[in-house]
């Protein structure tokens, strides 16, 4: 299966960022002389992902440009608006992108995701499966900011923040085939017309299908870099990569 198209939700401010994200979104903070968006559509575009489409919504305006900006042959790059980014959480965005996501194989990709393209490689190469999340492991423990995983095998069994039981953590990448993008669909739409859907992340959707359903499977990416932008005090980690991507791209 190559999934040859993948969506970055892209849609909010990062106001963890705060005062980097007071005026563009946190997709658009600088890391050594690039945007995040645009060490993400690079690293989509070396591993062999054919067309991308980037939810915006905070400033989608800068967005827009930096996306007319980049030239990638062989990538075609879409934006898609979300006017409720403010009031929603990204199971909202997800569900404005669903027509997206129809009949798949497509990838979700968070939009404060760095990844070398290697991580990219191996979530297309995972072994067949509904729904394929990457997950990497910690020596170190894990924090309350990280979203935890529980495994059996590489079989997912829950998924979540405040879970109480967890080996592994999710990098916000993700792999649908056909049946996994059609249950995900139909589950983030029942969960749209509850009360409790604008305010739900994403992750909450494959926690409930994982817990009702066996067909959510993981790939480690253990030994491969990748980084999230979510504090200022992640700028120092994050320029020191994205550096050494750049070194290596001369």
């Amino acid at each position: 299966m190559q999934p040859v198209k993948t969506l970055i939700l892209s849609a909010g401010q990062g106001k963890r960022l705060s005062p980097l994200t007071d005026d563009r979104p946190k997709c658009l903070v600088d890391l050594a002389g690039r945007t995040v968006l645009e060490w993400q559509l690079r690293h989509l575009h070396r591993a062999g992902v054919t067309e991308a489409v980037v939810v915006t919504g905070f400033r989608a305006d800068l967005v827009e440009a930096e996306v007319a900006r980049l030239t990638l042959p062989g990538l075609t790059i879409r934006t898609l608006y979300n006017p409720f980014y403010s009031v929603t959480d990204n199971l909202a965005t997800c569900w404005l992108a669903r027509e997206e996501m129809r009949g798949g194989p497509f990838m979700i990709l968070n939009g404060d995701t760095l990844f070398e393209p290697a991580i990219a490689e191996r979530l297309i190469g995972a072994p067949p499966a509904p729904i394929t999340v990457t997950v990497d492991r910690k020596a170190e423990g894990y924090d309350s900011d990280d979203m935890k995983v529980l495994t059996d095998g590489d079989a997912l069994r829950a998924i979540g923040k405040t879970i109480p039981e967890y080996d592994a953590e999710s990098i916000g990448f993700l792999r649908f085939d056909t049946e996994g993008s059609a249950l995900f669909v139909e589950t983030l739409e029942r969960i749209m017309r509850g009360p409790e859907g604008l305010k739900r992340w994403y992750l909450s959707v494959i926690h409930e299908i994982a817990q009702a359903h066996d067909v959510v499977r993981v790939r480690s990416i253990e030994g491969l870099d990748w980084a999230e932008m979510d504090f200022p005090e992640d700028l120092v980690r994050n320029r020191a990569l994205t550096a050494l991507w750049a070194a290596e791209a001369v």
